[in-house]
């Protein structure tokens, strides 16, 4: 590991990080002034830079524009005095990792410098080892299961039923199995039949000849021949209304189709690749869906796994979506640190990895800091709504975890036992008032003894004004 490079013009800060470092075994190197740093670039570079930010002559700002013009993946702290508020935004603005307000507690300072070490550790390993971006994100079970199925068809003409929610990735899967397939030379044709008109479905599939309706001005090629020879993606094949159901029966039955307006049957060589978010089995119990369709489709089965099934991978798709909304903006990447992480897989997902890629970028766009925690995340997230007069809740269990996720990093101990003091305070207060202060009453609703809850009420130091 390279040094950290200490750059502060008092001599006493230069000193207290440099025994703590020591303490912890972390190299460092020491920097009076912002100009002595800035010369030292041109020879070398550090793993971490901590820098004040008013010193004489050249600032720490300055330095910290020289250092991410060489090095823009460099996590850089940036000392300051509580006065220098301003200058911190400044500071976050020009790519600091983050700002370290003076005077600070070793402790936490140590901290900090540990935090932007493993940065930049992930920073330089995603510089040697540069990779394409995988097709697909997932290292959960369930996704790998998906992996192992796209694999095992990559061969296969077979037809393919995709079942997930809304915003799981089903198109993706749909691309990934085209362009692992003998026809993954030829066209993909994506159409939502959900998002077009019932009466333009039908041309939009078949195509039309020229005066089949009026508007009809020029013969027009549906998606169907747009998909010679390659795939045809039908995307909430659920919702197809019902004599279009027998139409795309019959071309997966016979093989061509007729343009509407036609007399010519045109020959359709298309892999059909089919996929929804609702039960088509309960569908067709319901005289919704065609069976026959249903079973011309369902040759071979793919269920998406929702993002709440697969929360180990929310961390790896949350950095994923960050950088490519930076590269998209033309940003510095955002970074998120693990208390944020570990709270958004606490979440329940219902619009899935769609839903997750909205906020990040919406993260990239508006969360105030490059490090974001999770007091930056959408409020929508970390509140849960309810009906009524438009009241907001939090929810209880999230809350908790929330909690304990934020103890933990704050390196707090007992926490169990503090919380769970809490925890029995508010139960034992709100049965007691819900009672009208009757112990053995309140005992029974909470499940204990009378002897329990009075020794609880001792312990907890409860303002109990009733028998």
């Amino acid at each position: 590991m390279k040094p950290i490079w200490i750059v502060d013009d008092d001599k006493s800060i230069r000193w207290v990080l440099e025994k703590a470092l020591a303490r912890e075994n972390i190299p460092c190197r020491l920097f009076a002034s912002a100009r002595e740093a800035i010369e030292a670039l041109a020879e070398d570079a550090p793993q971490v830079l901590v820098s004040d930010i008013r010193m004489p002559g050249a600032s720490g700002l300055e330095l910290l524009s020289a250092i991410k013009e060489k090095h823009p993946g460099l996590p850089v702290i940036i000392m300051t005095a509580y006065s220098d508020l301003e200058s911190a935004v400044a500071a976050f603005q020009g790519g600091a990792f983050e700002y370290l307000p003076k005077p600070f507690d070793v402790d936490n300072a140590i901290e900090l410098i540990r935090r932007a070490i493993e940065e930049s550790m992930r920073e330089t390993a995603a510089e040697e080892e540069p990779q394409a971006t995988p097709e697909i994100l997932g290292a959960a079970p369930a996704m790998q299961e998906v992996f192992r199925a796209i694999g095992r068809l990559a061969q296969s003409h077979a037809t393919v039923l995709i079942n997930g929610e809304s915003g799981s990735g089903k198109e993706l899967v749909a691309r990934a199995l085209h362009r692992h397939s003998p026809r993954g030379a030829r066209p993909f044709i994506a159409i939502n039949t959900a998002a077009i008109p019932k009466d333009l479905l039908e041309s939009e599939l078949f195509g039309h000849e020229r005066g089949a309706f009026t508007g009809a001005q020029t013969m027009r090629r549906g998606r169907f021949e747009q998909a010679e020879g390659g795939t045809l993606f039908l995307d909430e094949i659920g919702d197809m209304p019902a004599e279009l159901q027998t139409r795309l029966l019959r071309v997966l039955s016979d093989g061509q189709f007729y343009r509407v307006g036609g007399h010519q049957p045109i020959k359709a060589n298309v892999r059909v690749i089919a996929a929804t978010h609702q039960d088509l089995e309960r569908r067709v119990k319901d005289g919704l869906f065609r069976e026959d369709l249903f079973h011309r489709l369902n040759v071979i089965r793919l269920r998406l796994p929702s993002l709440s099934d697969r929360r180990e991978d929310i961390p790896l798709l949350a950095r994923h979506f960050l950088a490519k909304s930076a590269r998209e903006l033309g940003v510095e990447i955002k970074r998120i640190s693990e208390a944020a992480l570990k709270y958004l897989e606490t979440l329940d997902w219902p619009g899935n990895v769609r839903q997750l890629e909205n906020v990040c970028h919406w993260l990239t766009v508006m969360a105030p800091a490059q490090s974001i925690e999770v007091a930056d995340l959408p409020s929508d997230l970390r509140e849960v709504r309810t009906g009524g007069e438009g009241a907001v809740v939090m929810d209880w269990v999230r809350s908790l975890e929330q909690e304990v996720t934020r103890r933990l990093a704050a390196g707090e101990t007992s926490i169990g036992d503090d919380l769970t003091r809490q925890f029995e305070s508010a139960l034992i207060k709100n049965a007691l008032k819900h009672t009208g202060g009757r112990r053995i009453e309140a005992a029974n609703l909470l499940g204990m003894g009378r002897n329990t809850i009075t020794r609880k009420i001792s312990e907890l130091k409860i303002d109990d004004r009733g028998d």
